[in-house]
């Protein structure tokens, strides 16, 4: 399988303190592996390497063979590598079409002002009602974001990320704050998505791990800036001191 987002022994320290000790990790084609690791373990400080928000102390961190150490989210997006930033947070009172147009715009490279013309503007307009229609969001596409569900919201930020046209995606905890009810659902959407869209692999971070068993192809687990595990999840789940040192539980998940 082609590799297309790796570390190769990576470890960031800030000042004095280790955050991240010899990461080696590989996505390959067609994967979703989700990193995994209690609070404090580096999954954050992980992310931010893997979308180029910081620079490794030590080691390399490449995307489609090349150093992306450092470069940013912008620069990277235009390589195909997004990260669901939750842009509702930011711009609330931006509608569902706003708030994905915007991304599109980015994409594309085209200039505007705020969104006088983004009415006239056809190919913006077909590609941000594509992506609303694959994330289920086309009847709201008029609302603004402060007034959607906390499951459309979450959907939204992702489909922000979508409208990148990335090859690889990050997630980071896409179903936080939704009811357990509305979590699979979302999860599903955005695996469909995934595919309709062509996105090649996604790297989902996540605490549920009902979740993680039933959607990962591989769970990459962390434990104090160290890689504790790197397996698929029957191998992961039928190991009783793993669950333990993830999630504090010998029994269940």
């Amino acid at each position: 399988m082609t590799v297309l987002l790796e570390t190769r022994d990576v470890s960031k320290s800030f000042g004095v303190f280790r955050a991240l000790e010899q990461i080696t990790m590989a996505v390959h084609e067609g994967e979703l592996v989700s990193v995994v690791g209690p609070n404090g373990a580096g999954k954050t400080t992980l992310v931010n390497l893997l979308t180029g928000l910081l620079e490794p102390t030590a080691g390399e961190v490449l995307f489609m063979g090349k150093n992306i150490a450092g470069v940013g989210p912008v620069a990277l997006a235009d390589h195909g590598l997004a990260r669901a930033f939750q842009l509702i947070h930011i711009f609330p009172q931006l509608t569902v079409r706003e708030t994905i147009a915007a991304a599109v715009v980015s994409r594309q490279k085209k200039r505007w002002r705020l969104f006088a013309r983004l009415s006239a503007d056809a190919g913006v307009n077909a590609r941000v009602a594509e992506v609303a229609e694959i994330f289920g969001l086309e009847p709201r596409i008029d609302t603004v974001a402060a007034a959607l569900s906390q499951g459309e919201k979450k959907l939204l930020d992702v489909a922000s990320a979508f409208a990148l046209n990335p090859r690889v995606i990050l997630l980071d905890e896409p179903t936080s704050g939704v009811s357990t009810s509305d979590k699979h659902g979302i999860m599903k959407t955005v695996i469909d998505a995934a595919k309709r869209a062509g996105v090649q692999a996604i790297v989902l971070v996540e605490h549920d791990m009902d979740l993680v068993a039933a959607y990962s192809h591989r769970i990459l687990a962390l434990s104090e800036g160290r890689v504790l595990a790197d397996l698929p999840p029957d191998r992961f789940f039928a190991d009783p001191h793993l669950i333990e040192t993830v999630i504090g539980r010998r029994r269940g998940y």
